[in-house]
């Protein structure tokens, strides 16, 4: 899956994952906190898939990498595993 056709009910699993928690929904957004964060995570309830921009600002505000999230939506898969696949 790529990061940008991330469907929402997936990207909030991601981030339960991460151990953040809705603390507040408001006017079709939903904002996302854990303790140590700047600032929050902010999801539109009404967009999916979640956009790539929006993915990329929030995985910065966890602090998780692009390739962390590839991981968790292909556990088992590893990144070798993906260059041979592209090379066929």
């Amino acid at each position: 899956m790529a990061i940008k056709n991330i469907p929402l009910a997936v990207f909030r699993k991601y981030l339960l994952s991460k151990g953040l928690i809705i603390i507040k929904t408001e006017g079709g957004h939903e904002k996302w906190w854990k303790q140590g964060m700047i600032r929050p995570v902010i999801l539109q309830t009404h967009v999916d898939p979640v956009p790539e921009f929006i993915i990329r600002n929030n995985l910065t505000s966890i602090k998780c990498s692009k390739k962390e999230l590839e991981q968790w939506l292909n556990p088992g898969v590893k990144q070798s595993q993906k260059l041979k696949s592209k090379g066929k």
